[in-house]
């Protein structure tokens, strides 16, 4: 194995990171914040499990608008090929300038003119510093994570026509996993790893009020509540932050600014559909959990109060 490259972010602090979460209005706890800068100053992979909805794609995403890095993004699923996920040649292009001018296929037609640069690939190239985003890589087969394995070893990928392709500035690597199957031992090795939890019931407030400011403070905790006891439920997909956070905006868009009284049986009800995304989810709200659910925001509101 070859020396690997430094780390655009070897020099990066625990004040620098959460300076970029601060920026980007994410509310993250000292675990991550301490991984997140282990990752960054270490140039190590950051594998990030966790149920759905639980913020682990935004989390790549604030990492690469905190730190002005671009976002390069491979949303994995199965079948995924290696001509997806690093490069293909723009056949119709070569066709056509084949039957142009009869270009010889081994000197003219393989070139950077006629190369398609999928997401790898691209991390690799260029000096400015990437976040590359792996999403769902339990979506992918286990032949793409000897792929995976390959490139991110040594940051680098051979392209047979044009050589080894070698990156000077290695990108930030953040894959993402839902746990729908379990990873390989030598990826997981490869990587550090964060578990990212349902948000508590203080972290999921804490959240609402930077991402829905204009919702008053008391109705932010009663749908913070609700969120909360809905999770302790048997559903069949429970609500993530992304769901409150969505939740919240839908409450606080239907309401009037004087509006800042609890939250009524009406209003739940109809917007439901912004919380859960299963029918059966919702059909599970029957009249006495949804007075569970009141109760919860009340005694929310009450010490918010």
């Amino acid at each position: 194995m070859s020396e690997r490259t430094p780390s655009a972010f070897s020099d990066v602090t625990e004040t620098d990171v959460r300076q970029a979460f601060e920026s980007e209005d994410y509310v993250a706890g000292d675990d991550i914040v301490t991984t997140v800068e282990l990752a960054l100053r270490l140039g190590k992979p950051l594998l990030v499990e966790g149920e759905p909805g639980a913020g682990k794609t935004e989390l790549a995403k604030v990492l690469a608008s905190g730190f002005d890095a671009e976002l390069v993004r491979l949303q994995c699923y199965e079948g995924l090929t290696a001509e997806s996920a690093l490069y293909e040649w723009n056949y119709t292009k070569q066709l056509l300038s084949m039957q142009a001018d009869g270009a010889d296929t081994n000197e003219s037609v393989f070139s950077e003119e006629y190369l398609l640069e999928r997401p790898l690939l691209r991390s690799l190239r260029g000096d400015s510093p990437r976040v590359l985003l792996i999403d769902e890589v339990d979506r992918a087969d286990e032949e793409f994570e000897a792929l995976l394995l390959e490139i991110l070893s040594d940051f680098q990928v051979s392209v047979p026509e044009l050589g080894t392709v070698s990156a000077t500035t290695p990108p930030v690597v953040v894959i993402t996993s839902n746990r729908t199957r379990g990873l390989s031992d030598a990826l997981k090795r490869r990587c550090l790893f964060l578990h990212v939890a349902p948000p508590s019931f203080e972290k999921e407030r804490a959240i609402l009020e930077r991402k829905v400011p204009e919702l008053d403070g008391a109705v932010a905790a009663e749908l913070c509540a609700i969120a909360g006891r809905l999770r302790e439920e048997p559903l069949l997909k429970p609500p993530g932050a992304a769901e409150t956070i969505d939740w919240a905006r839908a409450v606080a868009a239907l309401r009037h600014e004087s509006e800042n009284g609890t939250l009524s049986h009406e209003e739940i009800q109809n917007t439901l559909g912004c919380l859960l995304k299963e029918i059966k989810d919702v059909e599970r709200v029957d009249d006495d959990l949804l007075a569970t659910l009141c109760d919860a925001a009340e005694t929310a509101r009450a010490e918010a109060d």
